[in-house]
Parts: structure tokens; sequence; C-alpha cells
């Protein structure tokens, strides 16, 4: 398994050894449960049957889950068929959808698991919620099998996804995928009750003394698939791991920085943007991973 997959393209025979994400061939699932702190349309009223899985090809300083993301070697073992029955319990527990959380390193798992799901009579949407970091050609084996897509745009400068993400390539690869989503779903529809069904939501994390970072990213989505994309603005920022050492990001944001964010999407006229008031930057609202299943 001579791993091309993402843009780090590490080479690595994950079969024996783990790849830049950090993953072997085998997947691992660090979380399966309830999941009510995503966006109103992907929550609802009942929650998202969300699924976490270890490692990830991006590796941000600043990861709110990096107790996760880190190390793939957490968490519990899944075949194909065993997600696919995480993703049937998660369903009969009365999840609005299935939210697949870092699915990158797992891409041949979560297809296989994804059909033998639906085969066994899955009925509610699939959620791909990623960075954006891969490749447009990998995302294709999903035509048809995910519903919508929740990826982050984290940057347009090569210069801070160099430094805090470590991918001068970023906005490169990630805008390509994003492309590659709206082929495959456009823009969200939400049902009679205000739950997506179908579609992308795009999301971006402001980052403090990035306000200026974040007006080109809502200046990007406008542009390319106008003012009536789905945007969720996070202020959900509060610094962990490597990021309480790094001049500038160590601190949450301030009420000025979200406010400037909050007016440039205003001045777009941004009709369907989610919003987060600063109460959101706490760890309380990151998932407890000692705790596998719901």
């Amino acid at each position: 398994m001579i791993c091309t997959a993402c843009p780090r393209e590490c080479g690595i025979d994950r079969e024996h050894i783990k790849g830049s994400c950090g993953v072997k061939a085998e997947s691992r699932i660090t979380r399966a449960a309830l999941h009510m702190w995503e966006e109103p349309c992907i929550s609802g009223t009942r929650g998202s049957g969300t699924i976490f899985f270890s490692g990830c090809n991006l590796q941000c300083v600043f990861c709110q889950n990096a107790a996760i993301s880190r190390d793939g070697d957490l968490g519990v073992a899944v075949t194909e068929q065993g997600l696919a029955d995480t993703m049937l319990h998660l369903e009969s527990l009365g999840a609005h959808n299935i939210n697949l959380v870092t699915p990158v390193p797992h891409y041949n798992v979560i297809a296989s698991a994804i059909v033998l799901a639906k085969d066994k009579g899955l009925s509610i949407p699939i959620v791909y919620n990623t960075n954006a970091y891969e490749k447009a050609e990998s995302l294709k084996m999903f035509d048809g099998l995910v519903d919508i897509y929740l990826p982050d745009l984290k940057y347009v400068s090569p210069k801070l996804s160099s430094m805090f993400s470590g991918a001068s390539d970023y906005f490169e690869y990630a805008s390509s995928a994003i492309d590659e989503m709206y082929r495959q779903c456009g823009n969200i529809s939400l049902d009679a009750d205000g739950i997506a069904n179908r579609g992308v939501l795009i999301r971006h994390l402001i980052l403090p003394c990035c306000v200026d970072e974040a007006r080109r990213v809502m200046n990007y989505v406008v542009s390319r698939y106008t003012n009536k994309a789905y945007f969720s603005l996070m202020s959900q920022y509060y610094p962990c791991g490597r990021a309480l050492e790094m001049k500038y990001i160590n601190r949450k944001l301030t009420s000025r920085e979200r406010n400037q964010a909050i007016e440039h999407a205003e001045s777009l006229r941004l009709e369907n943007v989610y919003l987060q008031g600063l109460t959101s930057a706490d760890c309380a609202f990151t998932p407890n991973f000692d705790n596998y299943f719901q």
C-alpha cells in the first residue's frame, strides 16, 4: 500500500509503516456518538451520528483534536463491515446523518463501508467532514456515496498554511477539492425541518491576528460560489498544543476580531452564513475521546 492518496504523497508502504498522517493500513475510530455541536442544519435536534477517525494528514499546530489526530494507533480498529455496522447503529439512535470526521487517511475503508451500510438499509445522509487538504481526483471515489461535504477552507495564504499546518500548497489543493465537492453535490439543500440533505457547507475558523485571512477566504467563496454559498464562520478557536508557544495565536479571539470578520461577511451579503459566539471557544465543546461508543 504505497500511499500517494493525499497531497503529501509520502510514498510510504502503510502496510508496515505509518504514513505522514500517522496511520497504517488499518483504520481506527476514536469515537462514535451523537454530536450536538455542529452547525444547526447538521446536528439538528437529534444530533449528528459522528465517527471520529484517528490520524490526520494536515497536522495543524492549533488542532483542538490533537489527542487523536497526532496518533493513528489510538482508538478501536475497524473493518469495512464494522464501520458499516457502526453507521447503522448511529442511525438507530436517531442520528440525522452519519458524520465522518478526518476521513482522508481512510478513503478505501470508508467508501466500502458506505456501500455495505446502504446495502443493509442505511437511509440517512453521509457527511464527509474534512480539512480539504486532499486531491480532487481521490474524491471522485465518493461521487454518489457522499451526500454532504463539510470542508474547512483554512487558508488562502501559502505563508500562513505553511506556518501553521506545514502545507504551503494548502489552498491549491483545497480549492480544487471543494470544486469537486460542488460538482458532486452542489449547494446545500434543506428538508422541511431545516436539516441538510445534500450539498456543500464551507467552514472557516478565524485565527487570532488573522482577520485579513478570514476576509480573503470569504472573498474567494463569494467570487467562486456566489453569496448564496452556505458558509460557517467559526469563532471557537482556543490555543492548545503547540499553539500555546506561538506568538500571535497563543490566545483566543477578541470581540473586535470576531466583529470585524462578521462585518465583512455582511458586506459581502452572504445569505447563508452560520456564526458562533465567543463562548464557543471552550474545551468543553471538544468531544471526550475516552468514551468510544454511544
